[in-house]
């Protein structure tokens, strides 16, 4: 059984969400990211998502863009992407690890080899540029060494293509909330809601919801729909906020997600999705 899928087992037989957790590896330093990643578990997140930098980081807005920035800044790479699990797994052999990015970086260090070289370290991939129509090969790459390809639905998702993704989607499903980049601040929960209504009748796969979840707030508005809700603008911020002062940094951190993650386990108007 794959980590993300004990994952989300783990915590149906519980009632509870998953607080999935989204920075970018390498901001402010790829020093730090180590130690961040480990905030970020000591304060609830049930999945990391790491953020691959990219000079050209189209889906996402300013926050994770200037995140970027400051990665590649300091030759941040996805070799070193991949050092800096390695280090995690050292300590932390459970906590299921998703990359996000762009497909060029992997093209670049060759898709099989890169699905060798994080087997075992890597439990899913989302490739943000990569449309299911083109990801067949990856896909089946990926499977071959027991990493789950993850793929975005947005609000304009049609029925057709919705069953294409689910055919092809392994680990979860990455619901887009609303259109548009990261780092908006409104959720329309109805419309989300009825989003994940029509997904679910493609498939009973988790499905997690981000873009516009920033705090305890707006992670419980949406959490009685899905099974889990990403953070990651919110944690950006805060990194880009205090820099290189990893006290504060994790400090904050800690403190924005453990409310978040109480929000998700205390509260009784949340419902378990099956």
């Amino acid at each position: 059984m794959s980590r993300i899928q004990a994952c989300f087992e783990q915590l149906a037989q519980n009632n509870k969400k998953a607080l999935i957790s989204y920075i970018t590896a390498g901001d402010p330093h790829p020093s730090n990211t180590l130690e961040i990643m480990h905030a970020l578990t000591d304060a609830g997140t049930d999945i990391i998502e790491l953020g691959i930098p990219f000079s050209d980081p189209m889906a996402d807005g300013p926050v994770i863009q200037l995140a970027c920035e400051r990665a590649l800044k300091h030759g941040t790479s996805l070799k070193d992407v991949i050092g800096i699990v390695k280090q995690f797994r050292q300590t932390n052999t459970t906590t299921p690890v998703v990359l996000m990015g762009y497909q060029n970086p992997i093209e670049i260090f060759g898709v099989e080899k890169f699905a060798e070289t994080v087997s075992g370290l890597v439990d899913g991939v989302i490739t943000v540029d990569l449309p299911p129509e083109e990801s067949q090969q990856a896909a089946s790459v990926y499977k071959q060494y027991d990493i789950d390809t993850i793929y975005l639905l947005a609000p304009t998702t049609s029925d057709q293509r919705i069953q294409m993704i689910t055919d092809l989607a392994s680990g979860f499903l990455y619901y887009v909330s609303f259109k548009g980049i990261t780092g908006a601040s409104q959720i329309d929960v109805n419309s989300v809601e009825a989003k994940i209504d029509q997904i679910r009748k493609h498939t009973d796969m988790p499905i997690a919801v981000g873009f516009g979840i920033k705090d305890a707030n707006t992670a419980k508005l949406v959490a009685g729909c899905c099974n889990a809700v990403v953070v990651g603008s919110a944690i950006v911020s805060i990194i880009a906020e205090h820099g290189k002062d990893m006290p504060a940094t994790t400090s904050e951190v800690k403190s924005l997600l453990r409310e978040i993650k109480d929000a998700l386990d205390n509260d009784e108007t949340i419902q378990n999705i099956a």
